[in-house]
């Protein structure tokens, strides 16, 4: 057959784009090829700054897309030579691809500034860049034994993000810019005062309106930078963000026309002056202007996959809306932001003190939405955005809620607004797939916010248009006549939250008197396995009981019954509590005694404690008394509680350390002991910057300084891991410990069933400064009613095997079998492996009854 070859050249977003966009027409007829010259496989460049933190993967959209037999990737491809008569291009390595259409994806390269020493500063642009950043702090740290200081050169989005990231990771931050107020080509100056205000509260320091002169080296090492003014600032790392270039070498060696700032000129299809060559992203230049962001790039490249199927679709001009994505800083700007419409006019509120700036341009008759800012509160933006160029529902002032107006006015979407402007993606488009209108395959009405975004990929950019897309997903399914349910199961109406508020005023102690006074009549009153946990476990958050006695045993899952997780074979797992991972050596022996008298598995758990795999039912009590004659307590490794608090060793033997990290690790493991919660917790605590307890993966993460302790929350590993997100820094022993009490009494209290800390601080309206300001300020006047719920769980905190060890009735639960208490179960078996044992499988169980197989340990049929 004779395919049509199409070339890309570049790797990134909009080449990734290109390619989805190709994929998803069709490629009957077609070949792509895809010249990269980064190892990776396209990845998101706008979430750089998670990757500068950890090892993140930010690979863009699904990796099977590659796997199509008309799609190939060549990673460490760098093209180096266009021949457009012969319409090939030549990468270094002298491999030469043709092709009959070429499209230019390459990009930009990280501006560098012609001063001295350029060649030992950094740039922050690749996944390369962040993870060099991110060694040379930690080497740096590690060999100067102290906090490092960076400094970044560029008050933009870039700057910022490279500076909190750095700020991050435990080094002294400060920002030059050049311009007098940061973020200046999207921020008035009012707006740019307001943002320094909260980036120096922030810890950052702002060096504006200033220039750098130079970089000072010494034997080879930086040590600072000279300003133009004749100040010179201590410098231990300098990061360089004060921009982008285009990378267009190719077509400008080719001979093409370039734009007076460089990067290739396009008409409005993304075409240039050549009929087989094409330019999206970055290198892309239109009306005179290259623009590095991605809701222009993600829209150039489905205009070219459009036109290679025969479309006619147009680029409209750039996007130029922007969201500062920096720890607890909300920024946003849009639009004719700066009011350069003819008598447009700007309707402000201005609170420098607070960090507060809103501003919204409109038309001269106060009706049309020209643009906006908001600094310090930037809850408006959303539904804002996408109103750009209609008529406001209300006056422009209803919409500033740093005013104080109250919640904004209900707008109703055109279809024709566009939602997502990283995708380019319509109200229409959403009302359509929620409606099963066509939108997506099966025309099948899409009803959950998850799919909603899979099918129409709203959202699945920078995320800033979700909490629209929920609503306006609600809204259709409310139109439609379907009920938007927060119901927790069939048997309860109420949400989670709303059912533990109710009991706790209401002062309710059993699942019976619950589901009679909230539980729907028609339902039944038997419950399920849905809200019986979770009346168990509001119960036992609620009320300082044994978690099993009163009728709350039957609510419970197997595990919590068991007070121990059940393994796929049967037994059960048994995990002591070891505080901070500190456990003395006659605990261990204690320990190890255990392990060898039951013939048990053990196993180092990521949590710094000792897995006892391989127990019986009935031997659970045998063993726990042993343990808990031993100093030992359950590690409730089974129950939606507290698990683990990891820790470093500190400043007790490391010579980086500046805080007790242990010392604390262990307070805090005893402090929330048996916390029962709407799913597990995990802290961790470090004693530096070096992060070694992992702390900023964990739900609540404590992170030492010179001066205190930096508290991160919202933090977890799993399928999808979160990194916690800094909520105050610097603090004393006590303000961390009162902080920690309020946040997890209000997650306690307001999250929903089986909702992390990540996801539920994520659903927050306000997010993280919601969190701030009910935790810090106390802006619910709730904090001493928190505070009082942690103390009296402390009070009255007993440990649950011990609790279960002194009573006989309570013992009766840990039996085979009831009605013969005194048999063993049989079919349990192990096999010896590596010197310990592990569960028998059914074939090896066949070969063993058959004579044939490995020796079977504990099983009730012949073994050899």
């Amino acid at each position: 057959m004779n395919f049509q070859q199409i070339l890309v050249v570049g790797g990134g977003p909009a080449a990734h784009r290109f390619v989805e966009a190709m994929v998803s027409r069709g490629l009957d007829g077609f070949c792509v090829t895809v010249l990269t010259e980064e190892t990776w496989l396209p990845y998101d460049r706008v979430a750089l700054s998670q990757a500068l933190l950890d090892d993140v993967d930010l690979t863009l959209g699904e990796p099977t897309m590659w796997d199509h037999p008309a799609v190939t990737l060549a990673t460490g491809s760098r093209a180096v030579s266009l021949d457009r008569e012969a319409r090939t291009v030549t990468t270094e390595a002298g491999e030469v691809y043709p092709y009959d259409q070429l499209v230019l994806a390459t990009g930009s390269n990280a501006a560098r500034l012609p001063l001295p020493g350029m060649e030992s500063a950094h740039v922050y642009r690749t996944v390369d860049d962040v993870r060099t950043l991110r060694a040379e702090v930690a080497r740096l740290t590690e060999e100067y034994g102290r906090t490092i200081d960076a400094v970044v050169i560029g008050g933009g989005l870039l700057g910022l993000e490279a500076a909190g990231g750095m700020q991050s990771l435990g080094a002294n931050a400060a920002v030059i810019n050049g311009a007098p107020w940061l973020m200046n080509t999207q921020l008035d100056q009012g707006a740019g005062q307001a943002l320094d205000r909260l980036i120096t509260a922030k810890g950052l320091t702002v060096h504006g309106g200033v220039f750098p002169a130079g970089f000072v080296l010494e034997d080879g090492r930086m040590t600072g930078v000279d300003m133009a003014d004749g100040r010179r600032i201590p410098a231990d790392l300098v990061v360089v963000a004060v921009g982008v270039r285009a990378r267009d070498e190719l077509p400008r060696d080719a001979g093409m026309t370039m734009g007076q700032r460089g990067g290739v000129v396009i008409d409005d299809a993304c075409a240039t002056e050549d009929p087989s060559i094409w330019a999206i992203g970055e290198v892309a230049c239109f009306e005179g202007m290259c623009l590095g962001l991605v809701a222009p790039a993600n829209t150039m490249a489905e205009i070219v996959a459009d036109r290679l199927h025969g479309g006619t679709a147009t680029f409209p001009g750039f996007d130029t809306a922007t969201k500062l994505k920096l720890s607890g800083v909300e920024v946003a700007s849009f639009g004719d932001a700066f009011a350069k419409t003819e008598h447009s006019l700007e309707i402000v509120y201005a609170d420098p003190a607070r960090g507060l700036y809103q501003k919204l341009v409109v038309t001269d008759d106060a009706k049309t939405l020209l643009g906006g800012i908001f600094v310090g509160d930037a809850a408006p933006y959303t539904a804002l955005r996408p109103l750009l160029g209609r008529e406001l529902s209300a006056e422009p002032g209803a919409y500033l809620s740093a005013a104080g107006a109250g919640e904004a006015p209900e707008t109703e979407l055109p279809d024709d607004a566009i939602l997502c402007s990283c995708n380019n993606v319509s109200a229409g488009s959403i009302r359509d797939a929620v409606n099963g209108c066509g939108t997506c395959e099966g025309s099948e009405p899409v009803r959950e916010l998850s799919p909603l975004k899979g099918c129409t990929k709203a959202g699945t950019g920078c995320g800033s248009c979700v909490p629209m897309l929920k609503k306006l997903l609600e809204g259709e399914l409310t139109k439609s006549g379907i009920e938007v349910s927060k119901a927790l199961c069939e048997h309860f109406a109420m949400s989670r939250p709303e059912l533990f508020e109710a009991v706790r005023v209401l002062e309710l102690d059993s699942f019976e008197g619950i589901i009679e006074r909230f539980g729907v009549p028609e339902s039944g009153l038997l419950g399920c396995d849905i809200c019986k946990p979770v009346i168990g476990s509001i119960l036992a958050s609620q009320r300082a009981e044994y978690v099993l006695d009163g009728g709350r045993g039957i609510l419970q899952d197997t595990n919590d019954r068991a007070l121990a997780n059940m393994q796929k074979n049967g037994t059960y797992s048994v995990v002591p509590r070891i505080p901070g991972g500190e456990i003395t050596p006659e605990k261990l022996g204690v320990i190890a005694k255990v392990a060898q008298d039951f013939n048990l598995y053990t196993k180092i758990t990521g949590g710094q404690r000792i897995d006892l795999f391989g127990a019986r039912l009935e031997e659970l009590p045998e063993i726990w008394k042993i343990l808990v004659e031993a100093g030992f307590e359950s590690g409730q490794a089974y129950g939606k509680s507290l698990r683990t608090v990891k820790s470093c060793v500190g400043s007790t033997w490391c010579r980086f350390g500046v805080q007790d990290s242990v010392a604390m690790a262990i307070n805090l493991e005893l402090r929330y002991r048996g916390l029962r919660s709407p799913h597990k917790l995990k802290f961790g605590v470090s004693g530096c910057a070096r992060e070694c307890a992992e702390a900023r993966g964990k739900d609540v993460g404590i992170i030492a300084t010179s001066d205190g302790w930096n508290l991160y929350v919202g933090g977890n590993g799993g399928a999808t891991p979160a990194h916690a997100q800094l909520l105050a820094k610097d603090l004393d022993d006590d303000t961390l410990i009162r902080y920690i009490d309020r946040y997890l009494m209000y997650y306690i209290r307001t999250a929903d069933r089986l909702q992390r800390t990540a996801a539920w601080q994520a659903e927050l309206d306000g997010g993280l400064k919601h969190v701030e300001d009910v935790i810090i300020h106390d802006s619910l006047g709730i904090a001493d009613d928190l505070e009082s719920a942690m103390a009296r769980h402390i009070d009255n905190y007993e440990d649950e095997w011990a609790a279960t060890l002194k009573d006989p009735e309570r013992l009766r639960r840990f039996r085979s079998f009831v009605n013969a208490p005194h048999e063993k179960d049989d079919w349990i078996a192990n096999v010896p492996e590596r010197g310990q044992i592990r569960p028998a499988t059914d074939e090896e169980r066949a070969a063993a009854q058959a004579g044939t197989g490995p020796v079977l340990l504990g099983a009730g049929i012949p073994v050899r």
